[in-house]
């Protein structure tokens, strides 16, 4: 009965707080009560608020959520779905009061209506339990919002920026989703709290998500990215198009003195459907990866362009790369 989801024998749907008062629960409910225990100098930012409305989507053995949310970006004007997941240890007494790491997780293709980073076939959610409790990781909080404001059926995408006359795709995955997470969720006040990760064209939107904001976020998994913006919607628009170019957005961080340090794993697979993708990127890691860019990089014997191939990697050095800089939990 719990695998066709027939109430009573599944929880799928009902409301998930994480830790918070359930949605609607008055003054208590953003957290706010939280944020006047803190010290004032205290690295964890408490929950701000307003909470948003989360429903199981599914619920790993462990006991935790999956649970979705449908976001009213107050930033881009758009509007869609956001799957999140906090590890077992975010409701452990001892971190009460410990802000967590958050990471943003962007699929490929279409990522729209769904982000199948989501669901457990890929076991992102378990892995990264594993990796912590071996020592790896990071107790990542998951925050797993779509891609696109639509299908790609056309062969259409938005590279996840803001393209003129178009949803704001950068907007929402840089402001809007962030914003979310503070929201709800006991969060880093700094950038050592927030990473990205993200397989094809949502490797290229963490890529370039760290890039451009470096003074927000400080690290990214790239798997098997593309390098540089080549949606069909940027015709007509080449100075907009180069302010969201991962080339051009590394060469002016590398020139400008006194720029935060960022660091990006990348991780190809040697039997990638696109031949160009793993040249592509070691020319990236060696003309780009100095000063305050940081790269190392997985080439994936026998890897393949799918999160099968992407997941089981990410524990055989880049989560390792990125968490060793990276802050959490911390009060």
């Amino acid at each position: 009965m719990y695998h066709f989801e027939i109430p009573p024998f599944t929880d799928k749907g009902k409301d998930v707080s994480f830790g918070q008062p359930a949605a609607g629960g008055g003054q208590a409910a953003g957290g706010t009560g939280g944020a006047a225990k803190q010290a004032p100098n205290s690295k964890a930012l408490m929950p701000t608020g307003p909470q948003a409305e989360f429903k199981n989507s599914m619920t790993l053995g462990d006991g935790t959520h999956v649970a979705v949310t449908t976001l009213d970006g107050k930033k881009s004007g758009f509007k869609g779905k956001v799957w999140v997941w906090a590890p077992k240890e975010y409701n452990d007494p001892k971190f009460a009061k410990s802000g967590f790491p958050v990471m943003i997780a962007l699929p490929g293709g279409a990522g729209y209506p769904n982000n199948y980073w989501m669901g457990t076939d890929l076991g992102l959610q378990t892995s990264i339990s594993k990796w912590y409790a071996e020592g790896k990781s990071k107790p990542f909080i998951l925050a797993m919002p779509v891609l696109n404001p639509g299908p790609d059926d056309k062969g259409v995408y938005w590279d996840g920026s803001d393209i003129p006359d178009q949803p704001k795709m950068g907007t929402w995955l840089t402001e809007d989703v962030p914003d979310l997470m503070k929201a709800n969720f006991r969060t880093i006040k700094s950038r050592d709290g927030w990473a990205y990760m993200g397989s094809s064209t949502g490797g290229f939107a963490s890529l370039k998500a760290v890039l451009k904001y470096p003074e927000k976020f400080k690290a990214a998994i790239c798997s098997g990215p593309d390098i540089v913006p080549d949606s069909s919607l940027w015709k007509g628009h080449d100075k907009e198009k180069a302010e969201n170019n991962p080339e051009l957005l590394a060469k002016a961080l590398i020139d400008k003195k006194g720029a935060p340090d960022v660091y990006l794993a990348f991780q190809v697979g040697d039997n990638e459907s696109n031949k160009k993708t793993l040249p592509d990127v070691q020319k990236f890691v060696a003309t780009y990866g100095k000063g305050p860019i940081h790269t190392s990089l997985r080439v994936i014997p026998g890897g393949q362009h799918n999160a099968k191939t992407y997941v089981p990697n990410m524990g055989e050095g880049p989560i390792q790369f990125i968490s060793k800089v990276m802050e959490g939990p911390v009060e």
